[in-house]
This record gives structure tokens, sequence and C-alpha cells, in this order.
């Protein structure tokens, strides 16, 4: 009978040692739980996205430097002024400019006014066809002239001069013989005195008979000349007229039209001009300043569209396409979200230290005033939009054996559950495949040793 009492009692204590483990173990194991982060697994729309940083940027920005030296004249803008294309913002004093610049003014008269002439065809064109018929009746005029020459009132003219001229080269040889015996003799003497008279009387009957021939020789000889003069102006005339009857050479207009250019490009740098329409942001100059070639006086920025260039890796660069919508946010800019485009993409990525990025460009869609280019901003393009789909929060998920995983809190105890991804924003990914159900308790914090490989690559 003590026996069977001693059996008894040793069972209950064993019993008692039994549930007092049991009631330990399970303490230990709530304790455990209560240090766990819980999430339920949900199920809702979700927004891919693909964040980076980038600074923002004007459309389009010069900066205005001087071309040559002077004076600065007058500054027509201040900073913040809207201007246009080719308004004048600056200009020099013309007395400080360089000699060539000055002289150009004198050029662009010169070849406007040729160009003007060229241009007005019909008044040229009336004048030289009146030149035409001028030069053709001098022809006329003239070879009526020569064709007198033909007649026989001036052959027999030109025959009676030519026995002119053999007459009184007899009578001369005649006088110069007679005088030849006494042209020794004293000057005063009588005899010598009478041939030398003859002789005299003899050489200036020949000479002026030679000079009426000549002349009538000379006469016809240029009225043939101004023939052939009158018929090179008539063929000048005729060629004038012939270049401008059909308007004017279109290379001459050309030509002047860049002796124009040139002269006022070269007058030009004497001011400067926007080159677009756009702001002033910036000014370096005022009246009175000495500026030589290459001066900066101005900045000006086309702010009508606001620009973010970032960065993004190949890795996602596929998953962007233009007209994509993004979120912008600005560190100086608190409680406030932009909206943008994505307007471009490089088609050639840049490979810096081994990693390979590609540029895109979004575009600020309802930019305000407190946005100004050089702010960073934040820039979160949405590639994907799910619905009605099962999502996880991405700080749950790991990596075990190349797998992603969760953590599932089932019947008290941590079940991994393997898991296959699809869209992913900053804060939730989508599940595609996976023994997860709405409402389960996933654990965001599982202990050390479930934490194989870290968080998955995505999680930023």
């Amino acid at each position: 009978m003590k026996k069977i009492v001693y059996i008894l009692f040793a069972l209950v204590a064993l019993g008692g040692a039994a549930a007092g483990v049991w009631f330990w173990q399970t303490q230990q194991a709530e304790a455990a739980l209560s240090d766990y982060e819980l999430v339920a697994v949900s199920r809702g729309n979700l927004t891919a996205s693909i964040g980076a940083t980038g600074v923002v940027h004007s459309n389009q920005v010069a900066i205005l430097k001087w071309q040559t030296s002077g004076t600065v004249d007058t500054v027509n803008v201040e900073v913040g002024d809207m201007v246009r294309t080719d308004q004048a913002l600056a200009s020099l004093v013309q007395t400080t400019l360089p000699q060539n610049v000055i002289l150009a003014q004198v050029d662009l008269n010169n070849a406007q006014k040729a160009l003007n002439d060229l241009k007005n065809s019909q008044v040229a064109q009336a004048q030289a066809l009146q030149a035409v018929e001028e030069a053709r009746k001098a022809v006329i005029e003239a070879e009526r002239i020569a064709d007198t020459y033909e007649e026989d009132k001036y052959q027999d003219k030109l025959e009676d001069a030519e026995d002119d001229v053999v007459d009184l080269k007899e009578d001369l040889d005649e006088a110069i013989e007679d005088f030849e015996p006494y042209q020794d003799l004293d000057p005063e003497n009588s005899t010598r005195k009478n041939r030398k008279e003859d002789l005299d009387e003899a050489q200036r009957d020949y000479d002026e008979a030679v000079r009426k021939r000549d002349l009538l020789i000379l006469e016809k000889e240029m009225a043939l000349s101004k023939v052939e003069t009158a018929k090179a102006k008539l063929a000048d005339a005729q060629r004038e007229y012939d270049r401008l009857k059909n308007g004017p050479d279109p290379q001459d207009i050309a030509n002047l039209e860049a002796r124009i250019a040139a002269a006022q490009a070269t007058l030009n740098l004497a001011r400067i001009v926007a080159p677009f329409d756009g702001t002033i942001t910036d000014i370096q100059i005022v009246p009175g300043d000495q500026v030589a070639s290459g001066a900066v006086a101005f900045q000006i920025d086309d702010l009508s569209r606001l620009l973010v260039d970032v960065k993004v890796s190949e890795v996602d660069i596929n998953r962007i396409q233009l007209d994509q919508e993004a979120i912008l946010t600005f560190d100086a800019i608190q409680g406030q979200e932009y909206n943008g485009l994505v307007i471009d993409i490089d088609r050639v990525g840049v490979s810096t230290q081994g990693v390979v990025d590609f540029i895109v460009t979004v575009e600020l869609t309802n930019a305000d005033e407190n946005v100004k280019p050089g702010m960073t901003a934040a820039v979160n393009i949405l590639v994907d939009q799910v619905e009605n789909v099962i999502q996880v929060p991405n700080r749950a998920v790991r990596i075990k054996d190349g797998k992603r995983v969760v953590y599932v809190l089932r019947d008290n105890q941590l079940t991994l559950v393997e898991i296959k991804l699809g869209a992913s924003s900053e804060q939730y990914s989508q599940v595609l495949d996976g023994a997860l159900q709405a409402g389960e308790q996933i654990v965001l914090n599982p202990p050390q040793e479930f934490e194989t490989n870290g968080p998955p690559p995505f999680v930023r």
C-alpha cells in the first residue's frame, strides 16, 4: 500500500514539474511573440514607382557675353524682367567702339542702296532700254558718216591731195637743187637769200599738202573707228538690257545681301539682344563699365518650362516610357507635391565606376513660383498601377537561398512562406504567387536566426 502511495506521489510530482515546464515555455513563447512587429497581409491598389533625385533647371539657358570692347551706354532690363526674342538688353557708346564696327555702318548703307537700286527693276529696265536705243542711233549716225568717205567726192578730194603732195614734192626737190650751189655763201648774199626763200616756201607748201592729205586719211579712219566704238557700246547696252529685262541677277542680290548681313553682324557687336523669350536671372554690368570682348553681361532663362534630369539604373530603365507621370517633392518646399511627365529618355547610358545609368528628363506640369532652378527634387516616376492585389510591406521580405520569402505567424509559430513578387512601390510589393491570405500576420522583424540574407535589393 505504501508503494502505491509513493508511486502516486511521484506521478503527481512529475506531472507538476511537467506542467511547470510547459507553463514556463508558454510564457517564454508569448514573451518572444510580443517582441515581433506584425502587420496584416492586405489587399488593395498599388502604384509602382522608380525613385531618383535631380536638380531643377530651366528649359533653356544662355550666358550672354560682349563680342567687342567699349563703354556700356545703356542697360535696359533688370533681374526678373521678362524679355522677348531680339529685344535689346544693353548697348555700347558708339565712339568707344573699334574702328571696324564704326565703319560697318557706312558699308551697310552703301550695300543697302545698291541692293535697292538692283531690286528697282522697272526703272533699271527702262534706263537700259533707252541706252540700247541711243546706242543704236549712234551706230547708224557713225555708219552714215563713214559711208561718206566711200563716195566719189571724198575719193576725188583724196586723189587731188595726193596729186598736190606729188607736185609740191617735185617743186621742193627743184628748190633744194637750186639752193644747193648757194648754201655755203654768205647768208646776206642776195641770190642766196632769194633761193633760200624759194626753198622755205616750197617746203611750207609741201608740208601743208601732206597735212591735208593725212587729215583726209585720218578723218576716214576716225569715222570707221567711231563706227566700231558705237557698235561696241550698242553691244554693251544690249547685254545690260538682257541682264535686266528678266529681273536682277540672283547672284548679285545674294552678294549684296551677304554684304548687308556681314555689316549688320558687325554693328550688332555693339549691343546685346535676347536670343529667346525668357527671364533675366543675372546682370553683370552697369552703365559706364569698360568691357572687353568675352565679358559676361547677362544670364537669361526660359522659365516657362522647368525640367529635372535624373539618373536611372540600367536595371530599371526599360520600365520607363515617355509621358509616364511622376511625383516630385522638394526639401525646400515642405508639405507639397508636384506633378511631372517623362519627356525624354537617353538612348545611350553612361558608365561610372562600373555602374551604368541613363538620364531621364521629367518636366514639371504644375510648377509655381516656389520652384526655382537649382533646387534638388526627389522624383518618383510611376511605372505601373495594379488594383485589388495581395501586397506585403517591403520591410517584411527576405531572401533565403536565392528566393524571396516572408515569415508568417501561424498558430503562434513562425512559418516561412516563399513568394513571387510583381510591381513594387517604395513601401509595398505585389504578391503574384505564394500561400498568403489577406489578413494573415507577417513579421517585419523575425529573429536574427531567420534573417539569413538581409532585405531584398529593391528595398532602399
